[in-house]
């Protein structure tokens, strides 16, 4: 009977989340739309319900009742399989990651995750990586100039910003001693490693701007010189697979960044519950990336390529040879 209540409590769980994910689009275009307007000194979506809050239900319809067009050229089987691709991976990182120990729910306890694993952040950067084929596929399925020219940005956009994300929290490991995600918010009870890691935050959180192809690193897309980039041929309900799998790369960004540099759900000052705490944090990660999308550039691909291997890789790199460095000098007698 426990091995019932169990396995249905992980099932709820992955269910909950699921559902969360799928979902999470409508508020958050709402939300984007809205600061954009503000940024920009207008009002944003006004028309479709109270300060515009059903635009994204009649964003989901318009999609949802769109004609599905698949070009004549293309190649069928791996245009339609990107944007499962390109969705499946997000949704399987947040399997492990935490939102906090546990909560009691009519005297039982209830872990705020679906799996500790031990080497949670390993399968986190195994994972999400194989989301880029999703965008790879897309492109070249297409059979269009536009969408193959965004799709080979890809690539190389991919290498250039993936090793230094992986290196950057190589010193959170190291000051952790554990790749568990657990393990890391509790060494971070006393100090956050926002402290003792800056640099590894900001390889990170610059890398992650790129993982989530979001201006100023949108190069995938750069409407301004390629339509649309890889998604240029898509329509309907597979290109609303593309979009929920960005929003849901950028909330996995800042959730990650709250983890491993700010903490996770531990507090300061303010006595707030956890979970509490937690959600504030991403919210605020969350803002940034909108923040950013309507205050900075588009950086050229020369320019991307310079930054992830003439400024991030060895600004990475340092970072873990200083955090080894430092480590030995407090350990040694």
């Amino acid at each position: 009977m426990e091995l019932i209540v169990a396995l249905g409590l992980i099932v709820f769980k992955v269910a909950f989340l699921i559902a969360i994910l799928l979902l999470l689009p409508l508020p958050l275009t709402w939300l984007e739309r809205k600061v954009a307007g503000h940024i920009q000194q207008r009002m944003g979506p006004m028309r479709v319900g109270w300060h515009g809050l059903l635009q994204p239900v009649a964003d989901g319809i318009k999609l949802l009742t769109k004609e599905d067009h698949i070009p004549a050229e293309a190649d069928r089987f791996l245009f339609k399989l990107a944007p499962i691709l390109a969705l499946a991976p997000p949704f399987v990182v947040f399997v492990a990651i935490p939102f906090g120990e546990s909560i009691s729910v009519l005297g039982a306890e209830i872990t705020l995750y679906a799996s500790n694993m031990n080497v949670a952040l390993l399968f986190v950067f195994s994972v999400i990586g194989i989301e880029v084929y999703g965008v790879i596929f897309g492109g070249w399925a297409a059979n269009s100039k536009y969408a193959v020219l965004g799709s080979l940005r890809t690539c190389a956009q991919m290498i250039s910003y993936e090793i230094p994300m992986g290196f950057a929290v190589i010193g959170v490991v190291m000051l952790a001693q554990s790749m568990s995600l657990l393990d890391i918010v509790r060494a971070q009870s006393d100090v956050w490693n926002i402290v003792y890691q800056p640099v590894g935050f900001f390889v990170f959180f610059v890398a992650g701007l790129a993982e989530a192809q979001r201006i100023p690193f949108d190069l995938a897309e750069a409407e301004g010189d390629l339509g649309a980039g890889f998604h240029t041929e898509y329509s309907g309900i597979r290109f609303a697979f593309f979009m929920v799998s960005e929003y849901a790369i950028v909330l996995l960004v800042s959730v990650l960044v709250v983890i491993l540099f700010f903490g996770g759900w531990n507090g300061v000052l303010i006595p707030l519950p956890p979970l509490l705490w937690f959600v504030l944090k991403v919210a605020f990660f969350v803002y940034v990336f909108i923040w950013f999308r309507f205050t900075f550039p588009r950086y050229r691909y020369d320019q991307l390529m310079a930054i992830g291997w003439k400024v991030l890789l060895p600004l990475s790199m340092a970072n873990i040879i200083i955090t080894g460095v430092l480590l030995g000098a407090v350990a040694a007698p």
